[in-house]
């Protein structure tokens, strides 16, 4: 914890100047103590790249034009919003507002691992002890209504989030903070519970807005959680124009954005206005862009990649299409059992759902080969256990796994300690047909066996589920799917919902299998406790869907957050990889190395970052070339 130092009285031979001089200092040290320095940029492992007095990030253009409108569709599956607080837990938040309207106290670069700089904070200070970090903010950083950013504003905004007035997510990832500390007008302080290297990067991470956000003409204030369409007194580049509820989203820029000369922010938000018009489906979407309707779109969909984006103005280059690569981590996307069911307890019954699903047929008939198999839960990084090939666990796992196994040998098979099975395959001499062979084996010695009809058990009880979408997006997918689980007995309904209910139910955990969707981060930490941690399966609204509740799991997530070296974090990250993928929770999907984007010729772009998201690149990083009257 930072020292507290009293501010004793001074000899009376101290004349006035040096009295002056002597408060002063004892004044920075109660805020900033000797031993650690104060700087821009902090790194969980290692130095920040850029060095105090950098002028901007390398993967920006710092002389892009600005000016113009940025149109876009649905970022993601929503159809419709009902509210403009994006940190509550009930209701559809409007498109952009997290990222336009909120600012940090610190912002991760995107061409390096696990460092921060201070955007709203002039500079950061972690304690020697790492119990605490302090942070001291600009005095140019102010509101939208103008008001400064002081540190009552940042202490107000975390403990609103981790109120339970607020999503409970919160609560989770930022389990480990103690107490935010108001040291002075422009400082705050942080302390911790525990000692983990993360903590001072994540909670420079939290969103700031004003404590008037919600007040009333007479001076109260409506409660956080029913908080919908009173307009965000936020801390970011742009507030907003209009709204059409359910159909358009209008920002413009905040014309006194204090950021704009702050470097981590040069380069970024080149846009006077962004505007999002939702749309009903994908075809609808991808025939207004055709149109010229809004400037770039995202696409997910092989098929649609492949045969859709064609036509008189991609020929004649006024519409572009490109995929641009990236090194981001995969994560884990797949079809999620919900552990809540008993249905899904028995982990063979779990295995055996694995082989129905024909990745091969997929790629080939529906994907035009552009995808590669998800086979970790840190994919397409250094931290999946299968990164280098098919390695048994290292000293270092082996030091985490083996006093595990010994407490809880239930928990971690035997499996664990061997290479990393791959995901079932039917490229030859494999065969969906021998795949299926072996999933009915396990489902009979979890006592499961086809008679008069379906899959029953000792009861007579049907093996029947239902799979939950937030649209069509998977129905090709799922159909062929479910045919191959029809083939084993059996019986699953369908059942496809608009992104509101399909969010609710997910809140609400109910559901019996769903696809998800885990980004993975190029350092994990504090989120998997959301994502896969005991406590958060039992608070509506988190990350864990699946319902994981392990002593296990929850030991090596302890390990990750502890870990205070690149090769600590490899060995724990590892670990857990290979007791998530051997309890055969997901059945994986398959993953692409590139972001595929279309986009109109007027459109201007820096050259990509190693880790980036295709939406928030757009948004906060492109330009117009030509700004449009």
């Amino acid at each position: 914890m930072l020292s507290q130092l009293p501010l004793r009285s001074l000899p009376s031979q101290f004349g006035a100047y040096w009295r002056f001089i002597a408060i002063t200092l004892l004044s920075w040290l109660l805020i900033f103590p000797l031993g650690v320095e104060a700087a821009q940029g902090i790194a969980q492992y290692g130095k920040p790249k850029y060095a105090d007095g950098f002028a901007h990030f390398d993967y920006v253009n710092p002389n892009a034009p600005r000016g113009g409108t940025l149109t876009l569709p649905n970022p993601d599956r929503r159809t419709s919003f009902d509210k403009f607080n994006p940190f509550t837990l009930r209701g559809v938040t409007a498109p952009g507002i997290g990222a336009l309207m909120f600012e940090s106290l610190a912002v991760s670069s995107a061409d390096e691992v696990s460092s921060v700089y201070g955007l709203i904070a002039e500079d950061i200070k972690v304690a020697p002890d790492q119990m605490s970090v302090t942070f001291r903010l600009r005095p140019e950083a102010q509101f939208s209504d103008g008001s400064p950013i002081l540190a009552d504003d940042v202490k107000h905004s975390f403990d609103t989030l981790m109120s339970k007035l607020a999503n409970p997510q919160y609560r989770t990832i930022y389990a480990d903070v103690k107490q935010a500390v108001v040291v002075s007008e422009r400082v705050i302080r942080f302390d911790f519970k525990t000692r983990n290297s993360e903590l001072p990067l994540m909670v420079g991470g939290i969103p700031v807005f004003s404590k008037n956000w919600g007040k009333k003409a007479d001076g109260s204030h409506t409660p956080f959680d029913k908080i919908t369409f009173e307009h965000p007194i936020g801390s970011g580049p742009y507030v907003i124009e209009s709204y059409r509820a359910g159909k358009s989203m209008i920002y413009k820029r905040n014309p006194n954005y204090w950021g704009n000369k702050v470097n981590v922010r040069v380069g970024f938000f080149n846009f006077d206005r962004i505007v999002y018009k939702l749309y009903s489906d994908d075809a609808v979407r991808l025939e207004a862009f055709k149109a010229g309707e809004f400037d770039a779109l995202v696409e997910y969909r092989a098929k649609n990649w492949a045969k859709s984006y064609v036509g008189p103005k991609f020929n004649n280059g006024t519409l572009i299409k490109k995929a641009f690569p990236n090194h981001n981590g995969a994560g884990m996307q797949g079809f999620a059992m919900n552990l809540r069911r008993p249905i899904f307890q028995d982990v063979r019954v779990r295995k055996a759902l694995g082989y129905a699903l024909d990745f091969e047929w997929l790629n080939r008939q529906l994907f035009y080969d552009q995808y590669s198999r998800i086979e970790s839960y840190f994919q397409n990084s250094d931290l999946s256990a299968n990164y280098e090939g098919e390695t048994v666990p290292t000293a270092a796992e082996l030091k985490l796994l083996k006093p595990l196994q010994a407490k809880y040998p239930q928990l971690v098979p035997e499996a664990v300690f061997g290479a990393m099975p791959p995901a079932p395959s039917t490229a030859p001499p494999s065969s969906l047909r021998s795949n299926l062979r072996k999933a009915k084996e396990l489902l009979a010695e979890a006592g499961w066996t086809y008679r008069d009809g379906a899959l029953r058990n000792a009861k007579g009880e049907v093996f029947r589920f239902e799979i939950v979408e937030d649209g069509p997006f998977f129905l090709r997918i799922l159909t062929a799917y479910v045919r191959n689980l029809e083939k084993l007995g059996i019986k699953v309904d369908i059942r496809t919902s608009d992104f509101a209910l399909h969010q609710k139910r997910m809140d609400d955990y109910d559901f019996d299998m769903t696809t998800i969707r885990f980004p993975d981060t190029q350092s994990p930490g504090n989120e998997l406790y959301d994502r896969y941690g005991s406590a958060a399966a039992k608070e509506k609204g988190s990350d864990n869907v699946i319902g994981v509740q392990s002593p296990v799991v929850d030991a090596l997530i302890d390990a990750i957050v502890r870990s205070e070296t690149r090769e600590q974090l490899q060995a724990a990250t590892r670990s857990l990889d290979r007791v998530l993928w051997n309890s055969y929770y997901v059945v994986p999907h398959w993953y692409s190395p590139t972001h595929r984007i279309a986009y109109r010729k007027e459109m201007g772009y820096p050259n990509p970052p190693l880790y980036y998201s295709a939406e928030s690149w757009i948004l906060s990083t492109w330009w117009l070339q030509e700004v449009r009257k």
